[in-house]
């Protein structure tokens, strides 16, 4: 599955923390919150929709001394964005454990090569060293090829894809995905009072995704859809025939990466639509500049996680490495950084569904998280009003999960 493109890292900042504690009876792995949402591609959190194709094997590489062993899978020797996306990912683990303060865990860094097989390798070499967990892979079409051998195993998975097809038992996904960004915009404008809606999405992998988390969404509200149409290569003719409805509609959602959406956007003032009668609606793909350059776009309301928390790693990350992290850098500091904190508190059962899928949740870089029982992941986002300056809060994070 392809979609979306892919932004990469963000501005950074300069606080540091040690990474745990806990918050409502769960790990807390971070005091940091959220950052900007970027949906890489939709099956390659760094970019295409394949792997990379596979450069020479790496070394194998331990980290830490700990006694909890704990696999992690990245696409180190893939070549281009993969390799550069998997390198960062892999200074942000060990990061995670320089920060946790002699955390009981050792991380069995593994190349994977951005493929199936590689996948499956590393999996296997994983868990023959003793890993109680897996971390990775970065790509959806890794992940079923990994979950053979740690379901047979009984050993849970924390994947990285934005593909929550291949979520399911024991394979948990620890990534931005859009049905997280959806619930929280509609969930937001509906307590604001909106309650007919307009959408206008891509007819791709990501646009499917998003109408059937968006349809579910303005249900669960009891709302009401007033006109729905997707584009594939002719966003004018679906944009003429939207901006005859938009009478009929208080907020319209658009849910494409940031070059597309303005597009979208000029499309339909151009087929007549008047956009500053109409509260915009969007997902995290909103954060980028050309959206916040955009005059039609202006005042949109998009979730996702408050920047502060990236800015923040970010800063750290540079001053440990000398470089910036790429946007996906957080999923491995988080998912180290939770493995940790289970290892410490949890006892036995640390890596068990019934600890990972725990209600409340753990807080990270990127804000509050938890696991569903469906291996999904639910995410506390903020919502964010598209300013000529960037985004800027108008409601923020979470700081529970409800009941």
């Amino acid at each position: 599955m392809a979609s979306p493109r892919n932004p990469n890292s963000e501005r950074p900042g300069t606080t540091r923390r040690t990474a745990v504690g806990l918050i409502l009876g769960a790990p807390l792995l971070g005091a940091c919150s959220g950052v900007q949402q970027t949906l890489s591609s939709f099956s390659n959190p760094v970019g295409g929709s394949q792997p990379a194709p596979a450069g020479p094997p790496q070394e194998p590489l331990a980290v830490g001394s700990g006694q909890v062993k704990v696999g992690l899978l990245l696409p180190l020797s893939a070549a281009g964005n993969a390799g550069v996306a998997a390198q960062s990912m892999k200074n942000a683990a060990e990061m995670a454990l320089a920060e946790f303060q002699n955390p009981n865990v050792q991380l069995l860094i593994k190349d994977d090569a951005g493929t199936p097989q590689g996948a499956q390798q590393g999996t296997q070499q994983a868990l023959d060293e003793g890993a109680e967990i897996i971390l990775g892979p970065l790509f959806a079409v890794s992940v079923p090829a990994a979950a053979q051998l740690t379901r047979t195993r009984g050993v849970s998975m924390i994947a990285f894809s934005t593909d929550s097809s291949v979520a399911g038992r024991g394979v948990y996904l620890l990534s931005f995905l859009p049905e997280s960004d959806v619930n929280r915009i509609i969930e937001y404008s509906a307590s604001t009072g909106k309650r007919s809606y307009a959408a206008l999405l891509p007819e791709n992998a990501y646009g499917n995704v998003v109408e059937v988390a968006f349809k579910q969404a303005v249900g669960r509200r009891n709302g009401r859809i007033a006109a729905f149409e997707k584009y594939g290569a002719d966003r004018a003719g679906a944009a003429r025939t939207l901006a005859q409805a938009l009478g009929q509609a208080d907020a319209l959602f658009l849910a494409d990466d940031g070059d597309a959406v303005v597009g979208i956007a000029d499309a339909l003032t151009a087929a007549g639509a008047n956009l500053k009668n109409i509260q915009l609606l969007g997902t995290g793909l909103w954060d980028n500049p050309r959206v916040f350059a955009s005059p039609a776009l202006q005042g949109g309301l998009y979730a996702a996680p408050d920047p502060a928390g990236f800015r923040s790693f970010a800063g750290r990350y540079r001053t440990k490495f000398g470089g910036e992290p790429v946007r996906t850098a957080t999923l491995a500091y988080d998912a180290v950084a939770l493995v940790a904190a289970l290892a410490r508190t949890q006892g036995g059962q640390r890596f068990s569904p019934e600890v990972l899928t725990n209600p409340s949740g753990f807080a990270g870089i990127d804000g509050l998280f938890r696991f569903r029982t469906d291996g999904t992941n639910e995410r506390g986002l903020a919502v964010m009003r598209v300013g000529s300056g960037g985004g800027q809060p108008v409601a923020g994070s979470p700081k529970s999960f409800g009941a």
